[in-house]
């Protein structure tokens, strides 16, 4: 497998202090549509926001000369950080007129931008709430096919919504960095199919030990430093 050059080996999650640290600092915004009357089920919006993650990265804008590269590549140099925020009505429309791709799944909505500075956000954006995106699943997920590339969530974790759409893009993302050419291709040309399901425990302790790409969160919100996230199980790492 290959990884893309531009990325540096040291992880990008990982806790205590990394060359990545003295780099300047950006984040990826991500926004999730929540109406009053009709929010996106939690399964779907993390597996929307996972699809966002892998559509930015495999477009054009955010490769070679693309007018996003530069801020991408820069991004990738530092931590690696995803922020997720919440919309809706107006709040909603004023994010989509900014450059970035809206993401669709069966009831979610997921707006994902170029990476910003750490504290240059645009203001349509840092207006935005973070809290309040606490969903839930109207029924239990089916099980995930067996051909089906899966981010795995740790069972012993509880975290938000947003916080887990977030963990579930860097999942998504490592195991972008971890396909060759062909393999991307052929996922982006499927779409980008896959599933974000929490693990049993005894299927946890297996998947990380495996050697397929587990993020380690760095611990700037919610839990732990260090803690094990996700885990991704594409078909092409297996």
């Amino acid at each position: 497998m290959t990884s893309d050059p531009a990325v540096p080996r040291d992880s990008p999650f990982r806790s205590g202090t990394s060359p990545r640290d003295e780099a300047p600092q950006f984040v990826l915004p991500l926004v999730v549509r929540i109406e009053r009357a009709a929010p996106p089920a939690r399964t779907d919006a993390l597996e929307t926001a996972a699809r966002a993650v892998l559509t930015l990265l495999a477009d054009e804008r955010a490769l070679g000369d693309g007018e996003w590269a530069e801020a991408v590549r820069d991004w990738q140099d530092a931590r690696i950080r995803k922020v997720v925020r919440r919309a809706r009505g107006a709040e909603w429309r004023r994010a989509e007129a900014l450059p970035g791709i809206t993401v669709t799944g069966k009831s979610a909505e997921v707006r994902v931008f170029p990476p910003v500075p750490l504290d240059g956000w645009p203001k349509d954006l840092a207006r935005l709430q973070v809290s309040g995106t606490d969903l839930d699943d109207p029924e239990p997920p089916v099980e995930a096919g067996p051909s089906a590339p899966v981010i795995w969530l740790n069972p012993d974790l509880g975290m938000s919504a947003g916080k887990a759409m977030a963990q579930a893009g860097h999942g998504a993302q490592l195991a972008w960095w971890e396909l060759s050419e062909e393999e991307r291709t052929a996922w982006r040309e499927a779409g980008f199919p896959l599933a974000v399901r929490t693990a049993a425990a005894d299927r946890w302790r297996e998947l990380t030990a495996s050697g397929l790409p587990v993020v380690r969160d760095a611990g700037f919100t919610e839990i732990a430093p260090g803690s094990c996230t996700v885990v991704a199980e594409h078909p092409a790492l297996r």
